[in-house]
């Protein structure tokens, strides 16, 4: 089932007639495809649950349009439109069994009672359950218990289903098992998924496409490797990657890019006041030769990699981190650290709007350093 947003928009009015008013969704335009799990990815208060809310008919769009398919089902109540909906606190039954929470929503809709049977073993199973349905939900783990809770909205066999901050009650382990469990899950049902997190890793392990909020306003839209390898704006670019991009104030000047006084790639672009943007992964170690200076803080090997933190007057972080290979041996006692560039992991952004400034890599970037 594909759905269609078309300006979708939800305003909260202020509590006193002195309190502005709140535009929590902005003009939400996207058609996501049948049967693809999309990511709502930004941090809290950005207007993504808000906007699951709007999809599953808890809250009312203020203006715009939402279509199931063709139809319009603005209007419609939760229970008229097919959705199954999973909150981050599971929502389930306590003194019910495993068996009798899936079952619940079957009932109320009158399914005949063979019917029910089926679907409840088929739900189970589908979330490998099967053989802990006389269980209570006390009596299993925080991955089992949100498993249930998908079954549960699986059994209606809803047109769409809308996953609410799922995994933010779980342990890193579990949240990573059950993360797993849900693209399987979504895979094999081909059900349209709209996954609601702040958790950049999470959206971009799971995800077919990833829509990047901020302050109610959609800012990128695209498969989850090309928001962080294009990245539209510096908020975007700061938002994904773990460790964070490192942002330093620039600037450009004779066709030349500049951090602090050292010139550190030719740019064939006017002069501009810039936020330069470099991924961790985007630093050569160059002790010698390299064309960015950095003050050397420590070096952290982890496993395969070694993450070298520095810091810079023009940083706008207090640390740089920059991801080399553990193999890369660091001299020790040394004050200072160069570093060569790759021309693909450094971005510029207009000061003034932190608009991305696009550049041809293969044409007119060149990294000085090589």
């Amino acid at each position: 089932m594909k759905v269609r947003l078309e300006n979708l928009t939800k305003i909260f009015p202020g509590r006193s007639k002195d309190d502005v008013e709140t535009v929590a969704v902005d003009h939400f335009n996207y058609e996501i495809p049948d049967g693809k799990l999309i990511g709502l990815l930004g941090p809290s208060g950005c207007g993504k649950s808000t906007t699951l809310f709007m999809l599953s008919g808890l809250q009312t769009p203020t203006s715009g349009k939402i279509y199931f398919g063709d139809d319009d089902v603005t209007n419609l109540t939760p229970e008229k439109r097919g959705v199954g909906l999973v909150f981050q606190n599971y929502a389930l039954y306590p003194h019910m069994t495993v068996r009798q929470n899936i079952m619940f929503p079957l009932q109320n809709q009158k399914v005949p009672k063979a019917e029910i049977v089926k679907r409840t073993f088929e739900a189970a199973k589908l979330v490998q359950l099967e053989n802990l349905l006389d269980r209570k939900p006390n009596e299993l783990s925080g991955g089992q218990q949100q498993r249930v809770a998908i079954a549960r909205a699986l059994v209606k066999r809803p047109k769409v289903l809308l996953l609410d901050e799922p995994l933010s009650n779980l342990d890193a382990r579990l949240r990573l098992q059950t993360r797993e469990e849900i693209r399987r899950i979504q895979r094999e049902t081909k059900v349209t998924t709209i996954f609601v997190t702040h958790d950049q890793e999470e959206a971009m392990s799971i995800s077919d496409m990833i829509v990047v909020m901020k302050l109610g306003v959609v800012q990128q839209i695209d498969v989850p490797q090309n928001v962080y390898d294009n990245p539209v704006n510096l908020f975007v670019a700061k938002f994904l990657g773990t460790p964070p991009i490192n942002v330093f104030k620039g600037k450009v000047s004779n066709k030349k890019l500049y951090i602090g006084d050292e010139a550190i790639m030719d740019v064939d672009i006017d002069d501009i006041d810039v936020y330069v943007g470099i991924r961790p992964e985007g630093f050569i170690y160059a002790p010698n030769d390299g064309v960015l200076t950095c003050h050397l803080e420590s070096v952290e090997v982890m496993g395969r990699d070694s993450s070298i933190v520095s810091s810079h007057p023009n940083s706008e972080s207090v640390n740089i981190r920059s991801i080399i290979d553990s193999s890369v041996v660091v001299e020790n006692g040394i004050e200072n650290v160069k570093f060569n560039l790759k021309p693909n992991k450094v971005f510029l952004f207009r000061q003034d709007d932190e608009t991305r400034i696009y550049l041809d890599g293969s044409k007119n970037v060149k990294n000085l350093g090589e």
